[in-house]
């Protein structure tokens, strides 16, 4: 195990990278600071007010029917306030960031929080695919259709709320059946000409984060801009990382009425991926690492324009234009067993993705009658030309990106293009009954056409290496889709402070690149999986009562036909198990949730405004079942990645400037497949069969403003050092268990002027 920052038994150490990042931050901080020439003369206000002034006694909320040119009406919406959370943010720890997001289900990573996966109502959370995953408003994803795959996220330090709709999302935002995940970024503070921030973080396992930004507002122009640094250790062999991200946006109100303007955002990283483990592996020590020459590597690039404009009170247009030029690499070494141990000169596979796609989306918002019905209409044109290659990497165990292309036999080989095309044509209606009750009907139109051209080799060698099979197969694939998916929902509120709501909207998911085509050990390809089919229905309450409990109950029905999902079979070629990814039948997960949030403070401090104490629970109940299946022993079995109890719940509380939070996250027992294999402690083959097991984790984290421009935040995550993992990886980062992190500490130093 390496050396560890803020171990007390293995000392305190500061890198050489993180005192320079802190002495250029603490060098710039005075120039920046004597450019203000119109800062607000204010008194010192503690932070208990300050965020109690933003969240109006509590930390998250709803979104309203109507904000923008988007209707959220009678969805189940949930938004996380970013500013209110006690958490660590330089990291992006998920568990803390979603921790009053009903449901959600997560893998924990050990890159710093570099990539976010999380799932939820039995969606897989890998790379959180199964959500339309959006940067303020525009697709971030690699592929929305053919590989909707979230390689980059947004660091917490930057983002000022995330939004999140679940199923009843279809109709707007993409057919997914998780919803939308939108995180929208902080704007320009239009108080200021120019504001500087830095927040500088120190971590466990040689971890450290420096975060920068600028702000501002110059006459009808303003603009927001950041850099993030990151780089780590990794509390495992072989697991270190370094990541750059920065971002670019600018503003200029053309009048009042409209708004222009244009962002771009850069992230880039390289992580070591110390690779999976089996079961007896893990058993043995779990941070423990047998692939030393595996590596990951990412490039992202995007873009948007908009263009927003209010024609009058009741009538809204907004135009918005986005793209995306990225890559991601893997090279690893990936037997066909994961217990296999690596070895020096060993040819290593590589597997390289090039993403380029644009696209526009229009919205046309409009206020009728004396009811104020909303009518919304809406178009989007998406194009996409990716490609996918896997081959001989090199023999080395450097991050070299290169095809050994004198390697002709190697046996994982296929070269293919995904060119991609969508229009879709969407419309919702909120129908005002009464003043109290609305009826909000909507209708989306698709039109996909997804493409898959290229070539994969089988090739089969004997015990001596000699190639005794060698084909090509060339394939011109096209799958053409029309469609409509339809909702309805309906909204009663009487007043404020309560509101019952349901709804009932279709889904769809297309089949993805790597659902048709990717050559790997560890897992085959049906050749005639289908898309996946289906609807989500939610029915609720929620409200707030006198600004002492704030609650969202609800119970919702999820619904699919061919579902996808992977089950093991007989392998071809040789003796044993091959996980095959396919069409299993069709399940339904339903259950219920609920969030409330009591605000102590109202009831015990007599609403003393020095002070904020607020409890939390967070509950979860899920059933899940697979009701019908051609595939023997799948019926009458358990959907993967539904824990039957998903709880969260804990405390924040502070005193003026003194602020703290302590979380507890409690999951049972989850399946990985929907064969509900066991698991086999003595495996030290696959690691990819078995459950995940039961796991309850605790966290605190606490901060003090010493004044208006300087804060400290410090916090210990894993506070009993549970050992325990969420995720058995059919392919990167492992093949096997992915262990998750134990106890680790962070320190961070804001400063903001």
């Amino acid at each position: 195990m390496k050396k560890t920052v803020l171990d007390p038994k293995n000392g305190f150490y500061l890198s050489k990278e993180i005192l320079k990042v802190c002495k250029y931050s603490v060098l710039l901080a005075p120039m920046y600071l004597s450019a203000q020439t119109d800062s607000l003369k204010t008194k010192n206000i503690s932070e208990v007010i300050i965020i109690n002034n933003k969240i109006k006694a509590f930390e998250t909320r709803r979104l309203k029917p109507v904000e923008g040119t988007s209707i959220f009406a009678a969805k189940k919406t949930e938004v996380v306030l970013m500013d209110t959370k006690i958490i660590n943010k330089a990291l992006n720890n998920p568990r803390q960031i979603y921790s009053q997001i009903a449901g959600i289900n997560v893998f924990d990573s050990n890159d710093g929080g570099l990539q976010l996966n999380v799932g939820g109502r039995g969606l897989n959370p890998n790379r959180t695919a199964n959500f339309n995953t959006r940067q303020n408003g525009y697709d971030i994803s690699a592929d929305v259709l053919g590989y909707p795959e979230s390689y980059y996220t947004p660091t917490a330090e930057a983002i000022d709320e995330i939004q999140v709709v679940r199923g009843a999302a279809s109709l707007q935002y993409g057919t997914q059946f998780g919803g939308l995940l939108n995180f929208k970024l902080k704007k320009p503070n239009r108080r200021r000409k120019i504001q500087f921030t830095s927040r500088n973080t120190i971590a466990s396992f040689g971890t450290h984060t420096s975060f920068n930004s600028l702000t501002g507002k110059l006459g009808d122009f303003s603009y927001y801009g950041f850099f993030n640094y990151k780089k780590g250790d990794g509390f495992q062999e072989n697991s270190d990382y370094k990541s750059q991200n920065g971002y670019l946006f600018f503003n200029y109100d053309l009048s009042k009425k409209t708004k222009f303007g244009v962002e771009f955002t850069k992230f880039k990283y390289l992580a070591h991926q110390p690779g999976g483990l089996t079961d007896y592996l893990y058993n043995q020590d779990p941070y423990q690492s047998i692939r030393a020459r595996n590596w990951f590597n990412v490039d992202w690039n995007l873009w948007s324009v908009f263009f927003n404009h209010q024609f009058n009170k009741k009538q809204k247009l907004s135009v918005k234009a986005f793209g995306l030029d990225a890559k991601r690499e893997s090279l690893g070494y990936r037997p066909a067993r994961v217990g296999q141990p690596d070895y020096e000169g060993a040819t290593r596979d590589l597997i390289t993705g090039k993403f380029r796609n644009w696209g526009v989306e229009t919205k046309f918002l409009q206020h009728l009658g004396k009811k104020k019905h909303t009518l919304l209409v809406g178009a989007k044109y998406y194009r996409a030309n990716n490609t996918g290659r896997q081959g001989a990497g090199s023999k080395g165990s450097d991050a070299d990106f290169n095809f050994d292309e004198e390697n002709t036999n190697y046996y994982h080989q296929s070269d293919y293009t995904y060119p991609n095309q969508n229009v879709a044509l969407f419309s919702e209606f909120i129908f005002k009954v009464s003043k109290d009750w609305s009826i909000v009907p909507g209708v989306r139109w698709e039109y996909i056409d997804t493409k898959a051209k290229g070539f994969y080799k089988k090739i089969i060698l004997d015990n001596a290496g000699n190639t005794i099979f060698n084909e090509t197969y060339h394939e011109d694939e096209k799958r053409l889709r029309n469609f409509f998916i339809l909702g309805i929902g309906t909204s009663y509120k009487p007043n404020r402070q309560f509101e019952a709501y349901a709804n009932l909207s279709q889904n769809y998911r297309s089949v993805t690149f790597s659902d048709i085509r990717m050559v790997n050990n560890a897992l085959v390809i049906d050749p005639d999986i289908k898309d996946e089919t289906g609807y989500t229905a939610d029915i609720g309450v929620r409200g707030k009562w006198r600004r002492v409990i704030s609650y969202d109950i609800g119970v919702y029905g999820l619904f699919y036909n061919n579902r996808i999902d992977n089950v093991f079979r007989q392998a071809e070629g040789y003796s044993g198990v091959q996980k095959v990814r396919t069409n299993v039948g069709e399940a339904v997960v339903f259950g219920v949730e609920s969030l409330i949030d009591f605000n102590l403070k109202r009831l015990v401090l007599n609403n003393n405004k020095n002070w904020r104490w607020n409890i939390f629970a967070n509950t979860a109940i899920t059933h899940s079942e697979y009701v019908e299946s051609e595939t023997p022993g799948i019926k009458g079995n358990s959907v993967e990645f539904v824990p039957t109890l998903n709880l969260k719940t804990g405390m924040s509380f502070g005193y003026k400037n003194l602020l703290g939070s302590i979380l507890l996250t409690k999951l049972s027992e989850q399946y990985t497949s929907a064969t509900n294999e066991p698991t086999n402690p003595k495996d030290n083959t696959w690691g990819i069969q078995g459950t995940i097991p039961a796991y309850q984790l605790v966290d605190f984290v606490t901060s003090y403003r010493l004044n208006k421009h300087l804060k400290i935040e410090a916090g210990v995550s894993n506070i009993f050092n549970e050992v325990y993992f969420t995720r058995r990886a059919t392919g990167y980062p492992g093949p096997g268990i992915i262990p998750s992190a134990p106890r680790e500490y962070f320190l961070t130093v804001e400063m903001k002027f």
